[in-house]
């Protein structure tokens, strides 16, 4: 699947779901398509954007099949926060208390394991992904990303965490104030599906997010993030 779209069975091989399913969501637009010569298209970039809508809304049965569904990810072993995620790359408390500043202090903390080879382009594809829609969520957490995968900006993906000592406006719905922050820098885009896919599931965990706002360093936030990315699988 190098090409920039998908046929209607290479698209149900990426979402991991029944091809009944599938059909009726595309026949309903649910899913973004279009016809060529009689056949469905899908556009590669459109269906990532889709899913990372999507996925929010999947409980931790769901994400796992998705987990599953993901092919030709740069990653080893399922444990993507363990895998990507380093004690360097969490920063607690981030000092920052605007989203401009979240940003930039983040793409500071990924850029310590010298994968960052673009920071200002990086930080460019970010902001404006932001712009587009908050990657915010009710729960005082978010996930900011490129819109589209950065694969000459970055050596190997890699996940950014940092908590600031309070809440800041990000954007998300219903106005709530965000203190804690997933920066995902993905070179391709089933590895960063499949990144939201498991802090997806982490997040979900329960008592997760009370016990990150309740740690004050860095060392036990990544501890933290690690042993329930493991137990994840269990």
């Amino acid at each position: 699947m190098s090409r920039d779209f998908y046929n209607l069975d290479e698209l149900v091989q990426k979402l991991g779901r029944d091809r009944r399913l599938v059909e009726k969501l595309v026949n309903r637009g649910v899913i973004p398509g279009r016809r060529i010569a009689g056949e469905w298209r899908f556009n590669e970039i459109e269906i990532t954007h889709w899913l990372e809508q999507d996925i929010r809304s999947l409980d931790d049965e769901g994400l796992a099949q998705f987990e599953q569904s993901q092919q030709n990810t740069e990653l080893r072993t399922p444990n993507a926060i363990t895998e990507l995620l380093h004690p360097e790359t969490c920063q607690v408390p981030l000092d920052a208390g605007t989203r401009p500043a979240v940003l930039q202090a983040l793409i500071e903390v990924a850029g310590r394991t010298w994968h960052v080879w673009d920071p200002a382009a990086v930080l460019k594809a970010v902001k404006e992904r932001e712009d587009v829609m908050s990657t915010g969520f009710e729960n005082g957490v978010a996930i900011p990303h490129p819109r589209n995968p950065l694969p000459d900006a970055l050596g190997q993906s890699v996940i950014a965490y940092g908590r600031t000592l309070s809440g800041i406006p990000f954007g998300a719905p219903r106005r709530v104030m965000t203190d804690m922050f997933f920066l995902v820098l993905a070179r391709d885009s089933a590895t960063h599906l499949q990144i939201l896919a498991r802090l997806g599931r982490i997040l979900q965990r329960e008592g997760v997010i009370d016990q990150l706002r309740q740690l004050e360093s860095s060392q036990e936030s990544y501890q933290l993030l690690v042993d329930t990315d493991e137990q994840v699988n269990k």
